[in-house]
């Protein structure tokens, strides 16, 4: 069975948008997901299909209606439901890891200045956010949300440590990469990657994976040291 992505958007044309092409979109054209999407304005019962009228208590702006938005959710069935909003959880790896384990993700691209609030909890929503920014809407977000999910189903990937070999996948950034040319602008590469010894490679990527994890996010490094000690991993000395 596909896992399957519903998009609640008044603008279903930015669908599948890059998640059309290369791993994504080859996926999707295999059929290991499918993608469609609901727009609101279809279930409005006006001759206007209006979907959004003023807030309450005055101010700028416009608030998408939870009578109108509630009937596109919920046509779309009991699959997780996501609220993408500058105000949610951030997205983690380990949350896209438990979406794409799942049978797939309904979400919910809010407009104007937002939805709402009544809604999150009649359609039981689970707000999140890709990153302290404003966009002018959630559909960027979905695309962002979408194609960390879909890369992690089976299959997609051509090689199975892609993915584990990853950024955020053992709470460390991921280890510099290097190609040929071996020489390039004065600059080599360091010697242990091409001593044929893998031991020593693998050594050596899980170090510079720790060093540029507590340069860069001393917060996620305080989770690996977490780990460390319920003796989950074993880490190389650090010189």
């Amino acid at each position: 069975m596909s896992w399957r992505a519903t998009i609640v958007t008044l603008f279903p044309e930015m669908f599948p948008g890059t998640l059309g092409v290369s791993l994504a979109g080859r996926a999707l054209e295999s059929g290991t997901w499918t993608l469609d999407t609901l727009n609101p304005r279809d279930f409005a019962t006006d001759k206007h299909r209006s979907v959004d009228d003023t807030p309450f208590g005055g101010g700028p702006g416009m608030v998408m209606r939870p009578d109108v938005l509630a009937a596109a959710i919920e046509s779309a069935g009991e699959r997780r439901r996501l609220l993408m909003t500058p105000r949610g959880r951030p997205v983690t790896q380990d949350l896209v890891r438990e979406l794409a384990a799942g049978p797939g993700v309904v979400v919910v691209c809010g407009r104007f200045e937002g939805i709402d609030d009544r809604l999150t909890s009649a359609c039981g929503l689970e707000e999140v956010s890709v990153g302290d920014v404003v966009l002018s809407g959630g559909e960027p977000a979905a695309l962002l949300l979408l194609d960390a999910c879909v890369r992690l189903l089976p299959g997609v990937m051509g090689h199975d440590q892609s993915g584990s070999d990853e950024s955020f996948e053992a709470d460390l950034l991921e280890y510099p990469q290097f190609t040929k040319p071996a020489e390039w602008r004065g600059m080599g590469v360091p010697e242990v990657l091409t001593s044929g010894d893998h031991k020593a490679v693998a050594r050596w990527r899980k170090l510079e994976a720790i060093k540029a994890t507590r340069a860069r996010r001393p917060d996620l490094l305080a989770k690996y040291v977490a780990k460390l000690s319920s003796g989950v991993d074993k880490p190389p000395k650090i010189e």
